[in-house]
């Protein structure tokens, strides 16, 4: 059995992860634990602990992203994964500006907690397949093909479409790669377990 450990993401880019462990501070056995655990996730290249401040940094192959973040999540108990595309990085940056801006004010906490329940009953209800993103952008679709018209607005609807289709295939990658990198990890676990 992989132990787990509950962690923050600080900070992510692809190739580098900095976490941040709270318990890491004054405690030279939890640092070896640490990097004991993390050098087993394939990808690792470098695992550097920092017990001042409470961080791990990992440093990994980018060629084996999609395994790599696998395996990091059964070993930290789940984690936020860097956007691979350049429209899940701009609603990233989006969602990080609400919340700071809702660490400010009421207002804003409460409409950002608002959007956030709504993008999960989307996704509830979708199967995770359809969320916030895509709604937005077959409402603006709408709404163009209402107010211009169907004739104007077809190249608009056919590229809002491609998206939508472009997303909910990478979607689905996404998950088969998940379960492909636990099935291989499933395999390891057996083929090192003792008889």
């Amino acid at each position: 059995m992989t132990p787990t450990m509950n962690v923050q993401v600080a900070h992510q880019v692809p190739g580098r992860i900095r976490l941040k462990v709270p318990n890491v501070k004054d405690n030279p056995e939890l640092i070896d634990q640490i990097k004991q655990m993390f050098h087993v996730i394939p990808g690792i290249e470098e695992v550097t602990v920092n017990p001042t401040t409470g961080s791990v940094v990992l440093q990994y192959d980018t060629d084996k992203h999609d395994e790599f973040h696998g395996h990091l999540e059964r070993h930290t108990g789940g984690h936020e994964r860097p956007p691979t595309n350049e429209i899940d990085a701009l609603a990233n940056k989006i969602g990080q500006e609400a919340e700071f801006l809702a660490e400010h004010s009421h207002t804003a906490r409460v409409i950002v907690d608002y959007f956030k329940h709504f993008d999960d009953q989307i996704k509830l209800a979708t199967g995770n397949v359809v969320d916030l993103k895509i709604v937005l952008a077959l409402g603006i679709a709408g709404f163009t093909i209402f107010e211009v018209g169907a004739s104007a607005a077809t190249p608009v609807w056919v590229t809002i479409s491609i998206f939508a289709l472009n997303h909910m295939i990478q979607a689905g990658m996404a998950e088969a790669a998940k379960r492909a990198a636990e099935d291989d990890l499933d395999e390891e676990e057996e083929i090192l377990a003792p008889a």
